[in-house]
């Protein structure tokens, strides 16, 4: 018998990575409220309002686990710092198999720079390796995101060489986005 972990804990030395519960409402739209942050992210509107955080818990409480995951990442000092997701990508990834997972993630712009993100995303790949079962997860970023790009990067993402134009809601517009890949 398979039991599906409905609400994973993941630690990492500086944060939790746990399931948005209504308390996080107001710190997630801190967050997504600066411009900077939503329109480096593809499904993210703005401006961003207590009832979209609101509306991201509930899909996120209401989830189905064996498919899509939605953390917070709460910070051991400073609390919620951002979030991250996996969830069914649009695309098959270059492996050859179903259309797998994708990874996005956002972190307030206050805590740019400090290596939270790519703690995060690394934290969440070796529990989707291990726990989830995943074996590829793939990523994107809008070009004119290069810090997105190392962030992967230096979680094990390696560019397809593919290049693309993705719909940020942000922006109200499609930006050219670079493709990348990480494999278990």
């Amino acid at each position: 018998m398979c039991v599906i972990e409905t609400s994973p804990l993941i630690e990492t030395r500086r944060m939790t990575l746990r399931a948005p519960t209504d308390v996080d409402a107001a710190r997630i739209t801190e967050i997504c409220s600066d411009r900077e942050v939503a329109k480096m992210t593809a499904r993210m509107p703005h401006p961003y309002a207590l009832e979209n955080a609101f509306d991201w818990i509930a899909r996120a409480q209401g989830q189905d686990p064996r498919v899509e995951r939605n953390f917070i990442l709460d910070h051991e000092d400073e609390g919620p710092v951002g979030m991250l997701s996996l969830f069914p990508a649009q695309t098959a990834p270059h492996t050859g198999r179903g259309p797998g997972v994708e990874l996005g993630y956002c972190i307030g712009r206050r805590w740019w720079g400090r290596g939270l993100a790519t703690e995060a995303v690394q934290a969440a790949l070796g529990w989707a390796k291990t726990r989830w079962k995943r074996r590829a997860v793939q990523a994107g970023h809008f070009e004119d995101n290069p810090a997105s790009g190392a962030v992967l990067a230096k979680a094990g993402f390696l560019y397809t060489g593919e290049r693309r134009p993705m719909f940020s809601v942000a922006r109200g517009e499609e930006a050219s986005s670079r493709m990348m890949v990480w494999l278990a």
